[in-house]
Order: C-alpha cells, then structure tokens, then sequence
C-alpha cells in the first residue's frame, strides 16, 4: 500500500471501491453482514486493549484495502489493523515510571529524614525536651489545616485539571492561607492555652505560616508534573534542616526553641527555592483570583479541615494524653514518656516513608487513568497491601536490634513500636482508599470515616490508658485506624469496586498480630517472630515478586535504551 498522505487526510475510494489513500475508516466500502462482522470483530479486540464505546471503534480502529482482479473482475480485500489503541499495561508502566522517580530522586532526603530523629536523642538534653519539642510539633500540625483551610488539597486536585487556570488556583490558594492566618492572630488567647504553647507562642506561629507557604508551593509544582522539582526540593530541604538542627541544638544549644526555630526556617528555605525555580512567581496574579473558582475550592477542601484534624487525633493526640494521664507514671514524668513515645514512631517510619513515595505517584495515577479503574485500583491494592504486610513483619522482628541506635535512655522506646508499625500501614492503607473520594471528588467520604475514628480513638485512649498506662495509645490508634479503613471500604463501593480479598487480609493481620503478642510476652520469642515473619513474607511473595518483576523489567528497559 502506498504511504499515509500528509497532514493525515481521510483516504478516498474510485468508483469500485479500488484503494485510492490510506486508510479509511473501520468498514468503509463494506456493506450487510459482513461490516456488522467486522465491527463486532473489532469491539472485541477493543475490549480486550481496554478501549470502549461503540465510537472509539472511528477513532481507533482502522482498516487497509487493496484491490486484486479475479476472473476479469475487481474484489477488494479488507486487512484489520489496530495502529494506536492504548495498552491496559500502560497504566501500570506509568504508575512504576512515577514511582521509582519518586523513590530514586526522594532516597537522599528520606535516608536523611530516617536518621534526624536518632541524632535529635543525642542532640536534644534528655527524653524530656524531646517531649515538649514532639508536643510543639504536633501542635502545630494541628493549627496548619484550621489556617490553610486545607485548600492545598484543592491546589493539587484542581491545578491538575486541564481546563483551570492556573494563576487562580495559586492565587486563590494563596488568599485562603492570608485569611486564616490573620484569624489565627485573633484566636491568640485560645492558642496560648495549648500546652507548652504560651512560651514558645511566636516561633510556633512562624511554623504554622511557613509550613502552609510552602506547602502551596509545592503542591502547585507538583500539580504542574514537576515531579523532578519536588524530589529536588525533598532534598534541600532535609539537608538545610539538618544543617539548622546542628546549629541551633549542637552549637548554639538552644533546646525545644532552636527546634522549632530549625523547622521554620528550613519550611521557609524550601518555600522561596520553589517560589522562584518552579516559576511560581509568573502565577503570582492578583487579578486572577476568580470568586467562582474559589468557592469551588472552598466546598471541596473545607470538609478536609474536620478531616486533617481527625487524623491529627487519631495519631498525634496520643501524645497530649500521654502528657496529662501518665505524669508520675513508673517515676517518670509525662514529658519523658511523650519523649520514649515520640522515638517510637522512629522505626515505623520506614512504612510512612515507602507510603508517601509510593502515594505520590499514584494520586497522579489515580486521577489520569480513566479506563478499567476497578481492575487497576483492585489490583494495585493487593500488590501494594502485600508489599506493607511484609515490611510490617520485618520491622517488627528486628525493633529491639534497630533501636539500639538512640543513647540507651530510649530504649524502652521499643514497645511502642509493634502496634505503631500497624497504624502506620493502616494509615497507608486508608490513604489509598482516600484516593477513590479524590478521583470523584467526594471530599465529605473522608470527612464521616475520620471523624468516627477520632471519636473511637478519644474513648480508647482514655479507658486503654487508664488500664495499661503510656501503652494503652498504640493500640487504641491502632483499633480506630482499623474503623476508618472499614468505613472506607464499604463507603467507596458505591463509587469504586475494588476486590479487597478479606479473607487473605483477615489472615495476613492475625499472623502479625500473633507476632506482636509472641514478642511482647514470651521470654524466648526470637524463634516464633522469625517463624511467623516467614510465613507472612511466603503469603504475599507472590504479589511481591510480581512488583519486582515489573520494576526491573523498567529498569532494564531504561538501561538498554
């Protein structure tokens, strides 16, 4: 057949259907029985490579004619071709291409990351000022979504789509955090009254306003695709954060005020890099702000103000309980036991670590690709799920070993991490559900499931407290995580199928369980965690290997070209 014409203009046919251009359009020059055969041919290898709809068969599917002459007369012979129907595998080959960029250009800044909270135990005086300095932390991640109004889930969400002018986004996001800020200066009393607050109330403000700067920024790049930009900005601002953590607590000594000092300054270094290398500063326009738009960002990021608070509770309420519940507790002060649980949450940072990398790139995912979404997020899920249930396992039999990194006043730190390393891969978990609400943009879903884990966790924390002390916070968040991914599980079936496989979930969290009551009563334990920790890792060796597989497979791909 003869070349595609220029500028791919429509083929044109004589006056017995002879090939005069390239090609024509499925069945074209075909009549009766056999163009009907033919489209229902073609609807099904259009099934198959994930395309639907009886008007994606003209857009994609084409046919090529040639003529022949058989005893003196003309017969045009009909040839199928499918040139540029997607391949379903594409999807996943974009999510790992996401992933391992994440996960290659993040390493630097998330090893960093991993280690600050080591080096803060020698850094830091005694457990105690790790404690306030752990409080201040929390208090101020509870003030940034009551600020931001959570509108930089409206930034990424609505700067992804195509339609939106961006300036609007930015400037509407921008205007949203100028207003709460100025609210928060007028709830000052109200402020002070958070403990710890009242002495460290002006650094505490600059936290809050540098953190939800920044964090515009970064969600407005990261809405863009420069995923490059956002790995480079993990970097920088872990290493200046490091560099500010040796100033203020190694050289200048300035405790749980140069703590906060060093966040402050690191969130505003990462904010003004961003600002100007992601061009932030051309969408800087006033006059785009648009009321309409902003109403729009409004109704879909305030319900995740009760949301982002309800997290807050279920994780980082803890901590004010410990504080005021266990003060005297063992001969300790609550501070101490706020500072023993704050370097619990060091292990179990792992599970965050390979969460966020991992969740980065697939909100992308989870927005762009439209087609086949049942298959795609049920299967993801079981891979994913696997992946956290043997990390799980591993961290937990190998706790006692690898908290041997803190000076030896933290060790007992231990016991918090079982039942920590759970909430942080239910929390994983729950994130990943969260991403049907943000596909269908139903941001209330995520409000109910939290607020009820909350309130679940406000009574446990109370009565498992009251009963077994500092311990009693793990399993109580532990428990409430379980009530959100339930609630979300059902709740997003009237949205999205996704095939959880209960049963091999159900069994997979008893054997950690057991694992986790084997380490914590049994004098001799190393043998049934190490025994249990191999059967979990048999169970899912299957999905796992499936992602290495793939990511390998990427990886060559990459090397060889």
């Amino acid at each position: 057949s003869p070349p595609p014409p220029a500028g791919g203009a429509p083929s044109q046919r004589g006056p017995r259907g002879e090939h005069t251009g390239w090609p024509s359009p499925v069945g074209e020059g075909v009549c009766g029985p056999a163009r009907r055969r033919m489209r229902r041919e073609f609807a099904a290898i259009a099934r198959e490579r994930g395309v639907g709809g009886r008007f994606a068969l003209i857009r994609h599917l084409r046919v090529r004619s040639a003529t022949f002459p058989r005893r003196g007369r003309l017969h045009t012979l009909q040839t199928r071709e499918v040139p540029i129907l997607p391949s379903p595998q594409k999807k996943y080959t974009t999510l790992v291409s996401n992933t391992l960029l994440f996960a290659i250009s993040n390493f630097s800044s998330k090893l960093l990351s991993f280690f600050i909270r080591p080096y803060l135990s020698y850094a830091l005086d005694s457990p105690d000022v790790m404690g306030v300095s752990s409080l201040l932390q929390q208090a101020t991640n509870l003030l940034i979504p009551v600020v931001s109004l959570g509108v930089a889930y409206a930034v990424i969400r609505f700067g992804l789509d195509k339609a939106t002018n961006k300036s609007s986004v930015f400037v509407n996001g921008a205007a949203t955090i100028g207003l709460g800020f100025v609210v928060l200066l007028l709830a000052m009393p109200l402020v002070r009254l958070i403990p710890n607050a009242a002495e460290y109330l002006g650094f505490l403000y600059l936290c809050v306003l540098a953190s939800c700067m920044r964090t515009l920024c970064t969600q407005f790049i990261r809405s863009r695709m420069l995923n490059r930009l956002v790995a480079i900005d993990g970097v920088l601002t872990t290493l200046s954060l490091l560099l500010y953590y040796l100033l203020f607590l190694s050289v200048l000594k300035m405790g749980a005020t140069g703590f906060l000092l060093a966040n402050a300054l690191a969130d505003l270094t990462s904010m003004v890099f961003v600002f100007i290398a992601g061009g932030c500063w051309r969408y800087f326009k006033p006059k785009a702000f648009d009321k309409t738009l902003w109403k729009e960002m409004l109704r879909y990021c305030l319900p995740m103000i009760p949301a982002s608070i309800s997290f807050w509770i279920i994780n980082a309420s803890d901590m004010f309980f410990v504080q005021g519940m266990c003060e005297g507790y063992a001969g300790r002060s609550g501070n101490h036991w706020v500072g023993l649980l704050s370097a619990g949450y060091f292990l179990p940072q792992i599970i965050t670590i390979l969460g966020s990398i991992f969740y980065e790139a697939w909100q992308l995912s989870a927005v762009t690709e439209e087609t086949d979404r049942q298959a795609f997020f049920s299967k993801i899920f079981r891979v994913y799920a696997s992946v956290l249930f043997c990390c799980v396992a591993g961290i937990i039999m190998l706790c006692q070993l690898l908290m041997r990194v803190f000076k030896a006043e933290y060790f007992d730190a231990w016991t918090f991490v079982p039942f920590l390393t759970l909430c942080s891969m239910l929390t994983c978990l729950n994130q990943f559900l969260n991403s049907v609400y943000v596909v269908y943009k139903r941001s209330t879903g995520s409000l109910f499931t939290m607020l009820a884990g909350a309130v679940l966790n406000l009574i446990l924390n109370y009565l498992l407290i009251s009963q077994w002390g500092p311990w009693g916070v793990t399993p109580a968040s532990f428990l409430s995580l379980m009530l959100v991914f339930l609630l979300r599980a059902y709740s997003t079936r009237g949205l999205l199928e996704i095939d959880f496989h209960p049963a091999w979930l159900v069994l997979n969290l008893a054997l950690v369980l057991a694992e986790i009551w084997c380490m914590m009563n049994l004098t001799h334990w190393a043998l049934p965690v190490v025994g249990i920790t191999a059967v979990v890792c048999v169970l899912n060796i299957r999905e796992v290997l499936s992602m290495l597989d793939t990511l390998i497979g990427k990886f060559l791909k990459k090397r060889k070209s």
